[in-house]
């Protein structure tokens, strides 16, 4: 009788390997998808992932899933991690794969060399610091959006609207609020003129301190280098003559035209003194990428530029 029970035991194991095998043999049939993506360019700070840098493509159908996601702001730093996981729509025939890629995020190069300060404005808005002389200047363009009273400063991005101001506003570079941790905002003389920008304990820099800067550094021809951001993250090719040996770290953020446009990102460095030349217009100073030196110019009050603080 005992042994009536081994040949179906025996016919049951034998049925159980077969279907196992053909699991495995199924599985080992099936083909890994090939996914095309290759490291992104690099990206400033601020700017959020999106389809430029997230746009993997498989040879099959399928979902692509992200991680970091898109919208995502990735802090500064070399070599991060985008990776994608790819699942087929024909799960029978191809496996679910993964891939990663290397993106850097750059931010604003400042002088290794020389020990900077801090200050915080009015917003909660943190910002380095830098010794020049007997002046302390603030080494990146003011970001506010407040006033020192605690009152909004109006953001207008309308070319329209902002070519007809006579009163105080801001944008940001390309009307972005990506781009203020690097190049903060743009604003129009009246904005300055209030005597309120500025946070409380600095000012914005008058046209004498400007030229003193530009004296203690070799004058006009030469002063220029000295404080611009060193290499072509930001700057145009050749950034010429930038050693950024003051640390002042200027960065070509660009301008906002008296017909409400914006130009001049990568191109050219413009701040606001707190000195009227006339009833039209205030003095400005610029940088530019393809010159070492510096500009002292008149501009319109309309027009919008960046802003460095001094410390009374």
């Amino acid at each position: 009788m005992k042994k009536n029970w081994i040949y179906p035991l025996v016919l049951i194991v034998l049925l159980l390997t077969s279907l196992s095998s053909c699991k495995k043999d199924a599985s080992s049939s099936k083909k890994d998808p090939v996914i095309t993506w290759t490291n992104p360019a690099d990206i400033n700070y601020g700017i959020s992932l999106s389809s430029a840098q997230l746009n993997a493509k498989a040879d099959v159908d399928g979902t692509f899933v992200y991680t970091p996601s898109s919208g995502t702001m990735l802090n500064i730093g070399a070599n991060q991690d985008l990776k994608v996981d790819f699942t087929p729509s024909d799960a029978v025939n191809y496996n679910s794969v993964s891939k990663t890629v290397k993106i850097n995020v750059m931010g604003i190069i400042f002088n290794p060399d020389l020990v900077y300060g801090t200050m915080t404005d009015q917003d909660g808005n943190e910002y380095k610091t830098i010794t020049i002389g007997t002046q302390i200047w603030m080494a990146e363009n003011l970001r506010t959006t407040k006033f020192n009273d605690g009152s909004d400063i109006p953001l207008v991005t309308d070319y329209v609207a902002w070519s007809s101001l006579t009163t105080p506003g801001y944008c940001w570079l390309n009307d972005d609020e990506a781009n203020k941790v690097i190049y903060g905002a743009f604003y129009n003389f009246f904005t300055v003129n209030t005597g309120k920008l500025a946070p409380v304990g600095w000012h914005v820099a008058t046209d004498a301190e400007w030229m003193a800067l530009l004296y203690y550094e070799g004058g006009l021809d030469v002063a220029g280098g000295k404080l611009k951001e060193i290499g072509t993250t930001h700057w145009l090719t050749p950034n010429k003559g930038a050693t950024n040996e003051t640390g002042f770290t200027a960065l070509p953020a660009g301008e906002r035209f008296e017909n409400g446009y914006l130009t001049g990102l990568a191109d050219i460095s413009c701040w606001w003194s707190s000195t009227v030349n006339n009833s039209a217009e205030a003095w400005i100073f610029d940088l530019g990428y393809n010159y070492p030196g510096a500009n002292r110019e008149s501009a319109s009050k309309i027009q919008g530029f960046s802003v460095r603080c001094i410390k009374d």
